[in-house]
């Protein structure tokens, strides 16, 4: 599958991408190989194949849930320049 210019000027748009006009070209090119790659692999039969999330057959060692340190929420609140109800208070960022 090959797409043109437009079609990446608009994916960029789509993505709030700046593209300079010379590097068009490019991205056009390496886009349409990157498409031309997942068309080939989409092509590769696959029947009887099971699926799998890691090449290695491994388990997860899970420890047991615990706490393992004692609760120290009220030495932090303590120490903070503000706080209410036990929550910390921090200057706002977004209006």
């Amino acid at each position: 599958m090959s797409i043109n210019n437009e079609d990446v000027e608009k994916i960029a748009h789509l993505a709030r991408l700046a593209i300079e006009p010379e590097q068009l070209d490019t991205y056009t090119r390496n886009l349409s190989d990157i498409l031309d790659l997942v068309e080939q692999m989409n092509q590769v039969d696959t029947d009887g194949i099971e699926t799998m999330a890691h090449p290695r057959d491994t388990r997860l060692r899970l420890r047991p849930d615990a706490v393992t340190e004692e609760n120290q929420r009220d030495k932090f609140i303590e120490l903070a320049p503000a706080s209410e109800n036990g929550l910390f208070l921090v200057p706002k960022v977004l209006d």
